[in-house]
């Protein structure tokens, strides 16, 4: 029985992915166990802060880092970082920034909605967007052109909610940012290499501590010492109402310490995705073929493509029916539009490929009675 169902929610199977809506990742017993000793004692918050830093620092390969209460967190800090530094009195006035280098450029393209407002993180830490380009097409000119006096930082998005196509890429952006001396800032949010970017020159990376570091409901950047500093200097002013708890900082470096050494499930996971697969061989109307994450990681997700002619059900009322049941069920619909429904094993807990596998068959053989 899941704990959540003590306080009257539905059990969930989280089919779907890393995902903020179904809370991110069940984490390791020794990320839970470490959150426990750590909710039952006592720190000073700002030592614990400037500890943490040179934990992300050392796994990271950055300067310094700062917690945060996620990567949506880690925006609003890092932009009102880049805006006021250190300086309290400017620090307070955030968002208020009228008259201050304030503005962010942004790929237009990469101005998406991931479950809240890119442009809107921005704004409540006191930046002004500036999206360059067109929504499929972004040249450099772009770019370089849209940098004045007011400009603060550049910002690249690095998700799959972002356009893929007509981007200019990160080393291009980087280029610039040397070249104008302005900082570069990317929301690397899910991303799993935590060294790539602070190797390829970025000025502040921002992750989230819930996704594919496997911790609690946190965040952290990591960067340039200065403005490391000036992140933490922000939990004075905007960063108070998004302050991260004692709990979620030793979860997260608890989580950050164990990364390198978390066995490979990958091998592991497909395999169950392979089984999920073969349930269906003989079922009319239903296909399905392992695909490996878009972004390239070791995620080999089950793809199951319904033919709603032969099934007598769209892809999108068996999504509905799956979520409906109890436990409700969640999968990766991005393609649904096409009748493809994806099965991420990550978040799947022992067992639940086969509840999943007897629920769609129930659904399709049955009606879906619950």
């Amino acid at each position: 029985m899941s704990i959540y169902e003590n306080f009257g929610c539905k059990q969930v199977i989280n089919a779907s992915g890393k995902m903020t809506a179904l809370g991110a990742s069940s984490v390791d017993p020794s990320v839970a166990e470490a959150m426990g000793k750590a909710a039952m004692d006592y720190v000073d918050i700002a030592e614990l802060m400037v500890q943490a830093g040179k934990v992300m620092a050392e796994v990271t390969g950055a300067e310094d880092g700062c917690p945060t209460s996620g990567a949506a967190g880690g925006i609003a800090i890092s932009t009102a970082a880049v805006i006021a530094g250190t300086n309290l009195s400017l620090i307070e006035r955030i968002p208020n920034t009228d008259g201050l280098r304030n503005e962010i450029i942004i790929q237009k393209g990469h101005s998406v909605h991931f479950g809240g407002s890119i442009s809107q993180m921005i704004a409540i830490g006191g930046g002004k967007v500036v999206e360059v380009g067109q929504a499929n097409h972004v040249e450099r000119d772009h770019i370089a052109g849209a940098v004045t006096e007011k400009t603060a930082a550049l910002l690249y998005v690095k998700s799959h909610h972002a356009v893929q196509k007509g981007m200019q890429s990160i080393e291009t952006m980087i280029a610039i940012s040397k070249e104008k001396g302005i900082p570069f800032i990317i929301d690397a949010a899910a991303e799993d290499d935590l060294k790539k970017y602070i190797a390829m020159g970025a000025d502040i990376v921002i992750y989230s501590g819930g996704k594919a570091i496997e911790g609690p409901t946190s965040g952290f950047v990591c960067g340039r010492a200065d403005l490391m500093a000036a992140c933490r200097a922000q939990y004075k002013g905007v960063g108070r109402p998004m302050k991260v708890g004692k709990e979620a900082i030793v979860g997260l470096l608890t989580a950050l310490t164990r990364y390198y050494d978390r066995p490979d499930e990958s091998e592991e996971q497909r395999s169950r995705m392979e089984w999920l697969i073969e349930q269906f061989k003989d079922t009319p109307g239903v296909k399905g073929v392992i695909v490996q994450d878009e972004a390239g990681r070791a995620i080999y997700r089950a793809n199951l493509s319904f033919d709603a002619k032969v099934i007598g059900k769209s892809a999108y009322e068996i999504i509905k029916e799956l979520e409906s049941g109890n436990p409700a069920i969640y999968t990766r619909n991005h393609y649904a539009n096409l009748g493809i429904i994806n099965v991420d094993p990550r978040p799947l807990l022992k067992g639940q490929e086969q509840i999943i596998a007897e629920r769609i068959a129930q659904i399709i053989t049955s009606g879906g009675n619950n």
